[in-house]
């Protein structure tokens, strides 16, 4: 964890808490937001840093899209977190992405866990959990197994994902003031 300059935190928070918004109103985040949160970072990190900061920049940016792009792609994620993520990466850079992505995750995971008890659906969820194992053991995709699976459908239970970035986000920040040597 290394601390952020102070132009790459206000960046930070403006994008994730823009998306957060948007995520909880509207339930998507516009390309035009990830595309200039992603252009920005670069922008930014390369004023600051010259080539190495560009560098970092296209590593977070790169890194977020891997690990991201593939859970797009399994159906369990929306595109817009994805390039919300890279847009992350490429305002963190790929050490302090990681970071992010880590406490993002925890977020998620309490968020995901309040939703399920609040709308009562804990046996329903662990049911999903062990479709989820099944079609992997047999080597199918879980959304073609239960519609609700694939979180762009009506049945799916939803969670802004946004949320738990700007969660995420800003703790890391915080900790980043308090512990990362400037």
């Amino acid at each position: 964890m290394s601390y952020l300059a102070p132009g790459l935190q206000g960046l930070l928070v403006l994008l994730v808490t823009a998306a957060a918004l948007f995520d909880l109103r509207q339930r998507r985040i516009p390309n035009w937001l990830a595309a200039s949160g992603l252009l920005a970072g670069i922008a930014m990190n390369t004023f600051l840093f010259e080539s190495a900061g560009f560098w970092n920049s296209l590593e977070g940016a790169a890194l977020a899209l891997l690990i991201y792009f593939p859970l797009f792609a399994l159906r369990a994620m929306g595109a817009g977190d994805a390039k919300l993520m890279a847009a992350v990466g490429s305002i963190t850079g790929w050490q302090n992405w990681l970071a992010v992505m880590v406490l993002t995750s925890l977020f998620g995971g309490l968020l995901a866990i309040i939703l399920i008890l609040g709308k009562g659906r804990v046996r329903h969820t662990l049911g999903n959990l062990k479709l989820i194992l099944t079609s992997w053991r047999f080597r199918h995709l879980p959304y073609h197994l239960s519609p609700e699976l694939d979180v762009g459908s009506e049945q799916a239970l939803r969670l802004p994902h946004a949320v738990s970035i700007l969660l995420g986000a800003v703790t890391f920040l915080v900790a980043a003031a308090i512990w990362a040597p400037r």
